[in-house]
């Protein structure tokens, strides 16, 4: 054995040696990560716990898109065609990643969306999730499970959730009624007039009941039927909605009226028109029409179509810091998070959504900082270039 043979063997029993020693680190295994809530590095991780620990129909509920996944896909790619042009030779020594929002100061840009089926996850997980917002100072939107925290005297920023109203009396009695339980905001979900054709669902032969009581789990004695998906069923939410619900709302109670699914241009001019205080450029995270437009490509006409008149948020397919960084530049005043908080609880509960929410927020701080850009105001569209669709 040569001189140079015996050294490269030598080297490898050493560094064999360190491979196995308790004092190296260790990259942690599936199943290690399972167990440690500070396991996974990113949101992309906590959705493979998740994944590992879900129900196959509760994961596909909240993964899936509709139909082709079209939509879906488009709103993660959209982000991988826009790049940020940082701004260098700044001071960015002191960074703050707060904003203020119809008369609140959030700490972050970072809002918890309304999310269906979190019971699929565990039970009352909205109230779950609504303590890791208070835990978080996170404004989060949703229809339940901040009852009890208000009851308490916490100081949760909340948001509330419809599909709108059939009638006047209908919308008056359901904004009064949060109003006076201490809603800050009314969002309104407007391209959900309809329950959509969801092939994994349709697939998975997936109740929709189970939205409220969970999946069932193994040993569990039969359940009927509730509302079993089929393929492009015509279920009716609130197909009457229209402009005239701000008109109504507005005249019951001082709330913020938010739309939500905002996609076209001469729609975010309307809002305006119709009274509406802020819009979110959203495709309903790719799970309502399949096909349509990525938020992120919507955005910049949306912004252009209010002018400056609303604050313009947007949702769908972020994941990153630097997705955050992206949507500001472009004129979000703020991101609603969807499936990110709901890979947390799916991955640790509380802890998780709780992690998930400071991970993505330590990530926008970093972000703004090496863009050049001391707060979120400092980003602009001039920051970003977008590759042309081949």
């Amino acid at each position: 054995m040569s001189k140079f043979t015996r050294r490269r063997h030598a080297l490898r029993q050493f560094a064999g040696f360190l491979a196995a020693s308790p004092l190296w680190p260790q990259a942690l295994t599936p199943q290690q990560m399972d167990d440690d809530v500070n396991g996974p590095i990113n949101v992309h991780e906590f959705e493979e716990v998740a994944r590992r620990k879900l129900n196959r129909l509760a994961y596909d509920f909240i993964a899936g898109g509709v139909e082709d996944e079209l939509a879906l896909r488009a709103n993660r790619e959209a982000f991988s065609r826009h790049f940020i042009v940082p701004r260098f030779m700044r001071d960015v020594s002191e960074v703050s990643t707060g904003v203020e929002l119809l008369g609140m100061k959030l700490a972050t840009p970072l809002i918890i969306a309304p999310t269906g089926g979190k019971n699929l996850v565990l039970p009352r997980a909205d109230e779950v999730v609504a303590a890791a917002a208070l835990k978080t100072n996170t404004l989060i939107c949703t229809p339940t499970g901040t009852q009890k925290i208000l009851e308490d005297g916490h100081p949760l920023m909340w948001w509330t959730n419809n599909v709108g109203a059939p009638d006047k009396a209908s919308a008056i009695t359901g904004a009064r009624r949060v109003a006076d339980q201490g809603c800050k905001g009314i969002v309104v979900t407007v391209d959900n007039a309809y329950q959509s054709n969801r092939d994994r669902n349709n697939r998975n032969r997936f109740d929709y009941g189970y939205m409220q009581t969970g999946v069932p789990k193994p040993g569990d004695p039969p359940r009927p039927p509730r509302n079993p998906a089929r393929p492009a069923m015509w279920q009716p939410h609130v197909p009457s909605l229209n402009w005239s619900y701000i008109e109504w709302v507005k005249g019951a109670v001082n709330l913020p009226i938010i739309l939500k699914g905002i996609l076209h241009p001469e729609d975010a001019a309307l809002a305006v028109k119709y009274g509406a205080d802020a819009i979110s450029v959203s495709n309903h995270g790719g799970r309502q029409m399949d096909g349509v437009i990525a938020p992120l490509d919507a955005l910049p006409d949306a912004v252009e179509a209010t002018g400056g008149r609303i604050p313009v948020l947007m949702d769908g397919g972020i994941r990153r810091g630097s997705d955050v960084i992206k949507a500001l530049a472009l004129g979000a005043k703020a991101v609603l998070l969807g499936r990110a908080p709901l890979w947390g609880l799916g991955a640790y509960g509380q802890p998780g959504v709780e992690r998930v929410l400071t991970m993505l927020s330590d990530e926008v701080k970093l972000g703004l900082a090496l863009s050049g850009a001391r707060t979120p105001a400092d980003l602009k569209p001039g920051m970003i270039r977008r590759r042309p669709l081949v």
